[in-house]
């Protein structure tokens, strides 16, 4: 049977890859010492909606996503035709916290 100091010197003996397992990866949420605080706080990445239909059925959708104060109705681009028929799409990009 094993005694506990024999254990403990098995585990400071063992390779360093034994313990990969608890160590931190870098993208980790954990705070280790030494690392950046600036790394844990939120960072804007770009999101694009893109609206493809009928010239009224964008419209009416910008205009809905404004009155329930998703986004202005300035902030999309202007209708851009699709090259199908009369389709026209319209972007809107934001930038949100992740």
């Amino acid at each position: 049977m094993m005694t506990q100091e024999q254990r403990f010197e098995d585990a400071q003996n063992s390779p360093k890859g034994d313990f990969e397992g608890f160590i931190p990866k870098e993208d980790s949420d954990i705070v280790t010492p030494g690392q950046s605080f600036a790394k844990l706080l939120p960072t804007r990445e770009p999101i694009k909606h893109l609206l493809i239909g009928s010239p009224k059925a964008v419209t009416g959708t910008i205009h809905y996503l404004h009155i329930i104060g998703y986004a202005n109705v300035g902030d999309w681009s202007q209708l851009l035709s699709t090259g199908n028929g009369d389709e026209v799409m319209s972007i809107l990009i934001r930038q949100i916290l992740v």
